[in-house]
């Protein structure tokens, strides 16, 4: 059974934490990562990017990330 594109959930995470330095990507402690959510599309994945990182942006060393997580999943499907 193949899915149409408009059936396929394209997962995102969405998360973030206090880095080491602002020039690396390393976490300063791996249990205060702020874990999100997970998004059905990279549109509302950025949504909530946008708005965790608007609420952080007086810290420099505060970082949020999306990951592409359906390429994890399904890293031959694209």
């Amino acid at each position: 059974m193949s899915e149409s594109d408009q059936d396929r959930q394209l997962l995102h995470l969405v998360f973030g934490g206090e880095l080491e330095s602002p020039d690396a990507v390393r976490f300063r402690d791996l249990e205060a990562l702020d874990i999100v959510g997970i998004y059905p599309n990279y549109a509302k994945a950025v949504e909530a990017w946008r708005a965790k990182a608007q609420q952080t942006v007086d810290n420099a060393h505060m970082r949020y990330f999306v990951v592409h997580l359906h390429r994890l999943l399904e890293p031959d499907d694209t």
